[in-house]
């Protein structure tokens, strides 16, 4: 029996220690791991009682309204800006959804629990007001959204990742939570039988040397009043948990240098303090105005371009903000009047000229070649689609991480509308000369257009 309980003290101990350090690892990767979408819904709480389903609609009307104005911040299958919208019509009301959708402010002010918890839940981001929409017109997104949220996803085929219901690539190429809770699972088992196959040996080994007459040394079992450091001095004495211990350290701080090297150079979130507070939520949301107003090259070359003081001036030589400033022109809208050396009485431009030295916050490796006019012109992606909700900004932040991983992942599940598009219509006719046989020079491949070689 004696044996027995100093096996059973011996294996316990480190069992838990070791145990313990196994689950701080795999915390550790979790906390590390691509971040999961928010368990958050429109109603705010898992256990808010289940609402009346959506009255029947015309689904795909409402697909058109959903992707003109929902998809900058809604997806079905994860959360974006806002939460994913799957089974928002078993959570919430279809009344309560038309009141949200048609000015979510007004509901937050009349006290709504819900709509209050979702506000606050969502880091206080006002979502756009929609008092255009008809109650026809949120029915049929809701019964777009019923309909395609109660479809099943279907793997892309040849992609390294799976599309959800949105046509939004899904990473499933890193190492799972699963997987690695699997693998510690693993190791403490190994340690377990190790230590316990070790010390049966040991008896063994006693037992045989006892019926031989050979005295044998009893092992020390810790006293009560023992210290802390005698513990761990004799803890250190075993060799199997030194060695088990070292190989997780090994692991954790494996983790953690590939994922600190991983993430060199994605500044995902990044959002500098610019020279002039510029709210792209009032002059892109508020006022609606178009991106490429400002920035002219997006359509048509390789950079989008930071707008001049010129485009501010064509309407800040008249708007000034006095209303808001008891009389005095902005603080903001005198930085750019004195930058150009511009007098606000006399309307006179003088010589004394500064350039705004903005802060760059998307940055591309030099090596990493990117088109503006291609995504913009030829594939009519929308800019919230790489810059995010960027008309409810007040300060821009960069949005998506920008890396060749997410960039290929759009590629591979992106759909080609071909359908009207010039440039394939050229593309198509280059193929049907390659198959007539004639002769097809880079001049027909667009060879001698400039950016081609000066981009």
């Amino acid at each position: 029996m004696r044996s027995i309980s100093l096996i059973f003290r011996s294996v316990v101990k480190p069992f838990i220690f070791v145990s313990a350090l196994s689950f701080g690892v795999q915390g550790y990767a979790q906390d590390t791991s691509a971040a999961p979408a928010a368990a958050g819904s429109v109603a705010g709480s898992a256990t808010a009682a289940v609402a009346s389903t959506a009255s029947k609609g015309d689904a795909s009307a409402g697909a058109a309204i959903f992707k003109q104005k929902c998809t900058a911040c809604h997806a079905l299958n994860r959360n974006v800006v806002g939460p994913a919208l799957k089974g928002i019509s078993e959570r919430q009301s279809e009344e309560w959804l038309i009141k949200w959708i048609k000015n979510s402010q007004a509901l937050i002010a009349t006290g709504d629990p819900d709509a209050v918890k979702v506000f606050n839940e969502y880091n206080k981001i006002v979502m756009t007001p929609f008092p255009e929409l008809t109650d026809g017109d949120i029915i049929n997104i809701l019964a777009y959204v019923k309909e395609e949220g109660d479809k099943p996803a279907t793997p892309a085929a040849g992609a390294a990742g799976t599309a959800g219901a949105t046509g939004t690539a899904i990473d499933t190429g890193g190492v799972s939570n699963f997987m690695l809770g699997g693998l510690i699972v693993v190791v403490i088992i190994t340690l377990l039988v190790v230590l316990v196959l070790n010390r049966v040996i040991s008896t063994l080994n006693k037992l045989l040397l006892q019926k031989k007459g050979v005295p044998v040394e009893d092992e020390k079992v810790a006293e009560p009043g023992e210290k802390v450091y005698d513990k761990l001095k004799r803890l250190s004495k075993n060799k199997k948990l030194v060695f088990f211990t070292v190989l997780l350290v090994t692991i954790l701080l494996g983790s953690w240098s590939w994922r600190t090297m991983w993430n060199t150079g994605v500044h995902e979130g990044y959002q500098p303090e610019q020279p002039i507070k510029y709210s792209h939520q009032l002059h892109a949301g508020t006022l609606k105005i178009n991106c490429q107003y400002c920035h002219t090259g997006a359509y048509k070359s390789k950079n989008a371009s930071i707008p001049s003081l010129n485009v501010c001036m064509n309407c800040h030589n008249y708007v000034q903000a006095t209303e808001k400033y008891n009389g005095e022109i902005s603080p903001e809208i005198m930085k750019i009047y004195k930058a150009l050396d511009y007098d606000p009485e006399t309307k006179q431009y003088g010589s004394n000229t500064k350039p705004i030295q903005w802060v760059r916050i998307h940055n591309l490796p030099d090596f990493a070649y990117f088109n503006h006019s291609q995504h913009v012109s030829v594939a009519g992606i929308e800019c919230q689609k790489c810059h995010g909700p960027i008309q409810t900004m007040p300060e821009v932040y960069q949005y998506a991480p920008l890396t060749m991983k997410w960039c290929i992942n759009c590629h591979r599940t992106m759909e080609v509308n071909a359908k009207g598009n010039g440039y394939y219509d050229k593309l198509e006719e280059v193929h049907n000369l390659l198959k007539q046989g004639k002769k097809v020079t880079p001049a027909v491949l667009g060879g001698i257009e400039c950016g081609k070689c000066h981009y």
